[in-house]
């Protein structure tokens, strides 16, 4: 299944998103979203917050100045012949403040067919404007860097500026990302293994990949300008699963019951063999622990966790 929507198509989804105002549980997004792919209902994931961006300039009184505080810089510094002093001299006064972007990112998932990789993820960053800071201190910036963003800057308190929105991130088909992962000769991307992973496990019988996890992805340029991918994966239940009490001493019975513990808590079967290769969540001590257990002739694994756990036990990975 291709699930890429042509440019146009792409274009007014991302319009139509952004035109959706922000409610409870991504009521309407979701249902702009799902038209959009017929027959994939998209399902929220996972939220992941804690950023912000620098915002726009407005003045005291309200009225709003320029959208982007880097771009309105930029153009009256090149206005001002590269002057930052006469920039200073010619703004300093206006009482202009800075605002910023707090923002969110919401993963939405539609899963089309039964392998790990198919699925559809929607990413949306959802942005709130709020007040972040005097534009201008006392003293003219030394230079651009420190108007855009200061070092000590002079902070308001951050109240709105204007309702939040939502913005368009992207639009991924899972299965054509892991087609792509780059890697070395004779080797598959860590994520691509993962993927192989959970298509071995028990998990699979009755619960999709992305019931569970998320892939983070970031696109950036290497020295030689070309654009490379990397790509993660993220589980939707790490923060309940953070504070899991592992004992590093069990063995036999005492080991079986803790790893049934953990994989009710994460809601699947081998749920602690992911963890161990993504998040970090199960101790690597641990599996040197089980393997132990193999070798002992103790036989409380399942087939399938088992196996996976011979194999990373001679090829180790992080995904």
């Amino acid at each position: 299944m291709n699930a890429y929507l042509d440019a146009p198509a792409l274009q007014q989804l991302a319009a139509e998103l952004e035109a959706t105002p922000p409610r409870p549980h991504h009521s309407g997004l979701l249902e702009t979203a799902s038209r959009a792919v017929p027959g994939q209902p998209f399902r929220f994931a996972l939220s992941r917050g804690g950023w912000y961006r620098p915002g726009g300039v407005v003045r005291a009184s309200g009225e709003r100045v320029a959208d982007s505080v880097e771009a309105w810089a930029e153009a009256e510094l090149a206005a001002c012949g590269g002057d930052m002093e006469m920039l200073f001299e010619r703004h300093g006064g206006e009482e202009l403040l800075a605002t910023r972007m707090s923002g969110r990112t919401h993963y939405f998932v539609a899963p089309y067919g039964p392998a790990p990789a198919d699925f559809l993820q929607l990413e949306i960053e959802e942005l709130h404007e709020v007040m972040d800071r005097r534009l201008f201190a006392d003293e003219p910036p030394a230079d651009l860097q420190e108007l855009i963003d200061p070092l000590c800057p002079a902070m308001l308190d951050g109240h709105p500026v204007a309702p939040p929105r939502y913005r368009f991130r992207r639009l991924t088909d899972m299965r054509h990302v892991a087609a792509r992962l780059p890697a070395p000769a004779g080797q598959v991307h860590p994520l691509v293994r993962f993927l192989a992973d959970w298509a071995a496990s028990q998990a699979r019988a009755d619960h999709h990949f992305c019931d569970h996890w998320i892939v983070a992805l970031r696109e950036h340029q290497d020295r030689y300008r070309n654009s490379l991918l990397s790509a993660s994966p993220v589980s939707l239940h790490a923060r309940k699963l953070k504070s899991f009490p592992w004992d590093l001493q069990a063995r036999g019975a005492e080991a079986a019951a803790q790893l049934k513990a953990f994989d009710r808590a994460a809601g699947y079967p081998g749920a602690w063999y992911f963890h161990l290769v993504a998040g970090g969540l199960t101790p690597r001590a641990l599996a040197a622990a089980l393997a132990a257990d193999l070798d002992a002739g103790y036989r409380y694994l399942r087939e399938q966790d088992a196996a996976l756990l011979v194999a990373w036990m001679q090829s180790p990975y992080g995904a």
